[in-house]
């Protein structure tokens, strides 16, 4: 294969600069530039600065550091709190009890996140100790809270949607809306597994919840309106077509410092502190997308993405064949990479091969975030690991198993996707969408 030389150069140089430390985002712009000084003869330095300006100019990339900040300010305000006194008289009677508030209360954070991390530590930092205090076994209380806490990357606003909707330049919205019911089926499949577990473990001896009234339940769900309030503003203006991704962001972002103030956890310090997390976190991403551009360009011109499609199509698979094929390839890609890079790395020479195997590119966009979760629980780079190990003084080791079922019910939910399309195609063909 003729491309086969520039493949190995290209990686080569890529795991110098990774295993050197080097920024992911530096990483991947040097790699470019090598590509573009020994195979091509355009100026790299030229090709740069037009790729990284097109890139970061973006009007859809707009919608990243809203919604980024929406979760910073929200994860600075009382909501996990909140959350847990609504949420737990409805879950004690589930099969599983209280454990069952990690998978919904993250369910719910996640619409108004878009971050995995954001989201584990929000509901992580109330519902780990109630748990505790209540007798339930460690490893449901850190495994589900694991798993769950993905559900940020999925269930919109999710930040790898807009990145991955920015790489291959796909509709924001309609990727958002692909993601809820799928979302809302990975919960259920959690919340499933839960039920089971507690069912058949000889641990499972958990503090019974004192007796509540229906009414008292419905006053303590008093808790829950604002957020619900923000969910509804921020994806319901989008549904009705009232708003395009960015201006629900603005909406999300607005409604959160409203939460916040009237809350009391509004002050200049809070604000200033989640404006910096979120203008911290964006030029990350941003600096990591400017990198993938410039990479995209520089393979483009090496004709490395088109030989490789060329080569998977040689290869006669069949789209199940493929789908397997990438399934372990990002498996093993996300155990090094986080979710966005993994996104960014890649498109450039996996997007030929899924417009080439008529692949519904809304439709793999959930199937590469489903895979993506998984990398975020998967040592030895599983960031929601470490964040969990920070919280709760554990050996890796512990969390890493706790988190294996949650693991595997994602890799069934691959196949629950496989299977059935329309989870997440449905929605996103029956929106009323404002042009961007």
């Amino acid at each position: 294969m003729e491309q086969l030389a520039p493949i190995l150069i290209f990686l080569f140089v890529l795991f110098l600069l990774l295993g050197s430390g080097v920024w992911v985002g530096l990483a991947l712009m040097g790699v470019a530039w090598v590509g573009m000084e020994l195979f091509t003869s355009r100026p790299a330095g030229d090709a740069m600065i037009t790729v990284v300006w097109r890139s970061a100019s973006s009007w859809t990339l707009t919608a990243l550091p809203l919604f980024i900040w929406m979760g910073e300010i929200l994860y600075r305000t009382r909501l996990s709190e909140d959350m847990f006194r609504g949420l737990s008289p409805w879950m004690a009677r589930l099969p599983g009890g209280l454990v069952h508030t990690n998978i919904v209360g993250c369910t719910v954070f996640a619409a108004v996140s878009g971050s995995s991390a954001a989201t584990l530590t929000t509901v992580g930092k109330m519902s780990i100790p109630e748990l505790r205090r209540r007798n339930y076994p460690e490893n449901m209380v850190i495994g589900t809270l694991a798993g769950a806490a993905t559900l940020g990357l999925m269930i919109p606003p999710s930040l790898t949607l807009i990145v991955y909707g920015v790489t291959i330049n796909e509709s924001i919205t309609k990727l958002f809306f692909a993601g809820i019911l799928p979302g809302l089926v990975l919960a259920l499949m959690f919340m499933a597994y839960v039920g089971l577990f507690s069912q058949i473990s000889r641990n499972w001896n958990p503090t019974p919840e004192p007796v509540m009234t229906f009414r008292e339940k419905l006053y303590n769900s008093r808790f829950l309106i604002p957020v619900l309030i923000l969910i509804v503003v921020v994806i319901g203006s989008m549904y009705l077509g009232f708003a395009t991704a960015t201006e629900a962001a603005a909406f999300g972002v607005l409604g959160a410092l409203v939460l916040a103030a009237s809350q009391g956890s509004l002050t200049l310090s809070t604000f200033l502190e989640s404006l910096m997390g979120a203008v911290r976190t964006s030029a990350m991403i941003a600096l990591i997308l400017a990198g993938a551009a410039f990479l995209s360009l520089s393979m483009g011109f090496t004709g490395i993405p088109r030989g490789l499609a060329d080569l998977i199509a040689s290869y006669d698979l069949s789209k199940f064949e493929l789908l397997m094929a990438l399934l372990v390839f990002y498996i093993i890609l996300g155990m090094f990479l986080d979710g966005i890079s993994s996104v960014v790395l890649t498109m450039a020479v996996v997007e030929p091969m899924i417009r080439a195997a008529g692949i519904d590119l809304i439709w793999f966009g959930i199937f590469i975030v489903v895979v993506v979760e998984m990398a975020q629980i998967t040592p030895p780079i599983g960031f929601n690991l470490f964040v969990l190990q920070g919280m709760t003084e554990h050996q890796m080791g512990f969390i890493a198993k706790a988190a294996i079922p949650m693991f595997l019910i994602m890799v069934v939910m691959v196949f629950v996707l496989i299977a059935f399309p329309e989870l997440a195609t449905w929605l996103p063909d029956n929106i009323r969408q404002r042009p961007t």
